[in-house]
């Protein structure tokens, strides 16, 4: 149960009702995550517009190793929510369901390649021991599986806003929908 008061759709009035509409029409559905920000707006459409372009525009990433990343990040922060959506839309790209758990449950043994490894293992590096990357090049580890520069860009800024978004959704209670992260316009 969340821990702060959301307004849910029909009590949502002005900038709010105008932003849910907005979002259901653009994605499908509200979800949780951005419905926990109903006191504050404007913060949806930040949220919203920043995901969209981490997630969907043009990348030196695939969507699925984008998701693939996002569910690395979640499992190390135990955010279930995250790893249940990202899971769902990771399949999108995989179609096979048991690949998934075996991502979650250990990234090195779910057929993943050398590069998809190396940026789980900074994914997951970066989100336990984030100040060890200010003195340490880490990134070098990227380039030797020919990750360049706007790359390895993509890697942490997905990184980074997971770690982000797994930090809201534990700290102030959302669960997951009904739907289980099914259903949104990908």
């Amino acid at each position: 149960m969340a821990r702060i008061n959301v307004i849910q759709y029909n009590a949502a009035e002005g900038e709010l009702k105008t932003v849910y509409d907005d979002l259901i029409t653009k994605r499908g559905q509200l979800s949780e995550v951005l419905k926990i920000q109903s006191l504050h707006p404007s913060s949806i459409k930040s949220h919203t517009a920043f995901y969209m372009d981490i997630m969907f525009n043009k990348s030196a990433l695939s969507r699925a190793e984008k998701e693939m990343i996002a569910v690395v990040v979640s499992v190390v922060n135990g955010c279930m929510y995250c790893q249940t959506h990202h899971g769902t839309a990771l399949n999108n790209y995989w179609k096979d369901e048991s690949r998934i758990e075996q991502l979650k449950s250990n990234y090195n043994h779910a057929g993943l390649s050398e590069k998809e490894v190396a940026m789980c293992h900074f994914a997951v590096h970066l989100t336990k021991y984030p100040a060890a990357h200010e003195n340490e090049d880490y990134t070098q580890q990227l380039r030797n599986k020919g990750l360049d520069d706007p790359a390895i860009l993509d890697v942490v800024l997905v990184t980074s806003y997971f770690n982000f978004v797994n930090r809201m959704v534990l700290s102030l209670g959302v669960q997951l929908e009904e739907h289980k992260g099914e259903g949104y316009k990908y």
